[in-house]
């Protein structure tokens, strides 16, 4: 690759990453569309408003384009120009698998997997790697859904965290939206008081959806806002209560400071509180993804990823290396722009549809 080339790309993706935060305040500040989010699961028959006639495989199916095109397409090319299963053929599959972010340990696994089943059987005839392949993802992602756990008999505590322009505003938002859908009475908690307009943002989505936030002035002390949530939550009889928190990784001490300083304050006044710690991955960053779930795991103990932005990337890949890197499941996932488009993630489903044309 021209070195000149390589240079200005990465300058490009710096750019871009300085300035995620602007375009997630310029998008949420005009609520009436919404950043693209896809892909989860649920069963195959449910459709929503935004879906129509269009059944709900149909659409994961769609939002798994790019994905498809960048892992399947690639495959089933390779398969058609290759012979034999000799050591290009399984050099070229892992080179795709990787290029797909499915991560260095993904592909090397399954190919050796792959190579390991085909020399047992006396295989040679490349177009039997792809039914290899599909068995692999299976495999690895597993056939059980991981539900959210919601208590029924006391306020359930959900803190929401990620660092700034993956989704988390909007995120919380399809999250309040799908709770008040089910008859629950919803609160919101602006815990991210340093970023400039967050608390406006979050004020914007719970008028919109009709659910109350509980707020303070920016620069406030994050802990004092959770604990005034806490309180007004309990008092008003809600049901869900849902915090927001900071998002910045400049610096991880404070990072962990802060979100640490806010989950003493809820095991104080609910000991078994949070009940769920829900990290907000945006799939476009690909192999970074990895590398905030560690941050903020380290920091907060995350129990349940939420995956965004699967529609806008060809990185789909992502889902099998957070399975095979990180022992937390990806719990929801959104299928569309409207607020109604965050499911529950079905590893089985999403895997047919990542082989399906």
């Amino acid at each position: 690759m021209d070195k000149v080339g390589l240079f200005d790309k990465f300058k490009g993706k710096k750019n871009n990453e300085d300035n995620l935060e602007a375009v997630e305040e310029a998008q949420l500040l005009s609520p009436a569309v919404e950043p693209q989010e896809s892909v989860a699961a649920e069963p195959e028959n449910q459709t929503s408003e935004a879906g129509g006639k269009q059944g709900f495989f149909e659409k994961l199916k769609s939002g798994l384009t790019k994905t498809r095109k960048n892992i399947t397409d690639k495959i089933e090319n390779l398969i058609k120009s290759s012979k034999n299963l000799d050591e290009m053929f399984w050099e070229e599959l892992e080179e795709i698998l990787i290029q797909a972010d499915c991560g260095v340990n993904v592909a090397v696994d399954m190919v050796e997997e792959m190579r390991a089943t085909a020399k047992k059987n006396k295989w040679d005839d490349p177009a039997l790697v792809m039914g290899l392949l599909q068995e692999e993802v299976v495999k690895l992602l597993g056939s059980d859904s991981a539900p959210l756990d919601i208590p029924c008999d006391e306020l359930a505590v959900i803190l929401v965290v990620g660092v700034n322009g993956s989704g988390k505003t909007t995120s919380i938002a399809k999250l309040a939206y799908r709770f008040k859908s089910e008859g629950r009475r919803v609160i919101l908690s602006a815990g991210d008081t340093f970023r400039a307009a967050a608390i406006d943002q979050l004020q914007i989505w719970a008028d919109r959806i009709g659910v109350e936030l509980i707020k303070h002035q920016e620069g406030a002390d994050p802990g004092a806002v959770v604990f005034d949530s806490l309180n007004a939550a309990r008092a008003r009889r809600a049901d869900v209560l849902i915090i927001d928190t900071a998002g910045r990784l400049q610096n991880k001490t404070n990072l962990m400071k802060e979100i640490g300083k806010v989950r003493k304050v809820i095991e104080k006044e609910i000991p078994t509180a949070p009940h769920e710690v829900l990290l907000v991955l945006d799939a476009t960053t690909g192999q970074n993804a990895i590398s905030q779930a560690r941050i903020f795991e380290e920091a907060t103990g995350v129990s349940g990823i939420i995956l965004t932005k699967l529609d806008g990337t060809a990185k789909g890949g992502i889902v099998l290396a957070i399975a095979k890197d990180l022992d937390i499941p990806v719990k929801l996932v959104g299928i569309g722009e409207g607020l109604e488009d965050l499911r529950g993630f079905s590893p089985d489903v999403f895997a047919r549809a990542l082989f399906e044309h």
